[in-house]
């Protein structure tokens, strides 16, 4: 009876602890994007059967995407990331010499940075609230000894003076060649950008085109969160993913002036497996824009205005090849922007743009709706005409429904030699008030289920 006494405690300890094991193995991620985002890979097969396609290669072109499983993806890994312990160590900027006077607070964030990416143990980098720091041109170099949290409760403000930046124009703020980082706290992050805007040639047209900053770079990072930040006012681009793997960014406030020249909210090129949900964006140029060697993007709840909207590409500049594949997203509200869900491609280029899935989008008072630019041409002198082009395909744009602000609510503007293919436009409802909403649908090999209004003639 003695032993069985002792027995009993230890094998109530045994089951809890298998029954939470067993709950760890869950991946919330997954859940989310299957039950709320529409991005369920099982339904993918029926789903696209529906699609007349001529060559009888869709079921194989889709195939890749069909078979992602977020259930792969290493978010396990970064929930840890940031997680609190009692044995990660602290390290706030201000014991490192961060004055938050006006003066230049670089170096003590060097330093700050560097201990605590040296800890052998969790650490977390501190930038207290209610001051604000100074920076010049910083890089928080890694690899880091373990995982590593920046927690800005304050503010880090950007230098404005141009020459701060003369040994590198492109980057203000860059976390390079980090496993396991999570920068978070609510603070803000100013890029302190009027002094560029006002010096580009796009402002003003006497002046020659110069590189300008983007605010905060990730390069080279893996299992990464971003979250819980205002990021405002950049010199160019606000946030880049570059190069990285396995990214969450969430609940983030990115703004800047309408008039403000290529500030682009979000820009992502070379990423795969990245989530970006619940974030407003409104910049002077696209919310978010997804270029070349990007894969298994989602981007969930995002609300765009003013802005470009949110854009694949551009690809294929400078007769260049383009990969951009397996994009959802969902729950997307623009207003007011110049674009609303766009793929823009430039004549010459090569590659493709494949498996992108535009759905459960509202549209209040936005130019170009829905555009397949395959023409693209940002410059001041007219692109000339060539046969090349990044191939466009396997596009689905699902309940999307709002106002126009011009005549053409829906623009497939593709190449003669290499058109658009196996597009499906479903549930489309968009008007223009007081007017008459339009389609143009140039080279493009279109399937429409249920309503389609305007639709193509």
């Amino acid at each position: 009876m003695a032993l069985q006494r002792h027995l009993l405690p230890l094998f109530i300890l045994w089951v809890f602890s298998s029954c939470f094991y067993r709950s760890l193995q869950e991946d919330p991620f997954s859940s989310f994007i299957d039950e709320t985002s529409g991005y369920d890979h099982r339904a993918y097969p029926t789903y696209f059967g529906i699609i007349n396609d001529q060559e009888g290669e869709l079921e194989h072109r889709f195939a890749r995407f069909n078979e992602y499983d977020p259930e792969n993806l290493s978010y396990e890994i970064l929930a840890k990331v940031g997680s609190p312990s009692t044995s990660a160590q602290v390290f706030n900027v201000d014991d490192y010499g961060a004055k938050a006077d006006g003066g230049d607070d670089s170096e003590a964030f060097k330093k700050a940075w560097k201990a605590a990416c040296s800890s052998s143990s969790a650490s977390t980098l501190v930038v207290p609230q209610d001051k604000s720091y100074l920076l010049k041109p910083v890089t928080f170099w890694g690899p880091c000894k373990s995982d590593v949290t920046v927690t800005i409760s304050g503010t880090i403000e950007a230098s404005a003076n141009q020459l701060d930046y003369k040994n590198d124009r492109r980057h203000w703020l860059i976390f390079e060649n980090i496993k396991n980082l999570l920068v978070e706290g609510g603070g803000t992050i100013n890029g302190n950008g009027k002094t560029w805007w006002q010096s580009s040639c796009k402002i003003n047209k006497t002046l020659p085109c110069k590189k300008a900053p983007t605010a905060v770079t990730f390069y080279n990072c893996n299992n990464l969160g971003l979250k819980n930040m205002r990021i405002k006012d950049a010199q160019q681009i606000h946030v880049s993913f570059e190069k990285c793997s396995n990214v969450q960014a969430s609940n983030l406030m990115i703004t800047a002036p309408e008039k403000s020249p290529n500030t682009d909210g979000i820009h992502i090129t070379n990423t795969q497996n990245i989530q970006i949900k619940s974030s407003v964006i409104g910049t002077g140029d696209d919310c978010m824009s997804i270029e070349s060697g990007s894969r298994t993007v989602e981007a969930t709840d995002i609300t765009c205005g003013p802005g470009h909207g949110i854009s694949i590409g551009s690809l294929g500049d400078d007769n260049s090849e383009a990969h951009v594949s397996d994009v959802v997203v969902n729950r997307a509200k623009l207003s007011g922007t110049t674009n609303g869900v766009r793929i823009k491609t430039w004549q010459g280029g090569s590659g493709s743009a494949s498996n992108i899935k535009f759905q459960n989008v509202a549209m209040n008072n936005v130019f170009n709706p829905i555009i397949i630019d395959q023409n693209y041409c940002d410059r001041a002198e007219p692109c000339k005409e060539q046969k090349s082009a990044v191939q466009v395909r396997d596009v689905v744009y699902k309940n999307i429904k709002g106002t126009s602000a011009s005549s053409i609510a829906i623009n497939f503007n593709c190449s003669k030699t290499y058109p658009c293919s196996a597009i499906l436009l479903q549930d489309i409802s968009l008007v223009r008030e007081g007017g008459t909403a339009k389609a143009l649908c140039n080279n493009v090999k279109l399937t429409k289920v249920g309503t389609v209004s305007p639709s193509c003639s």
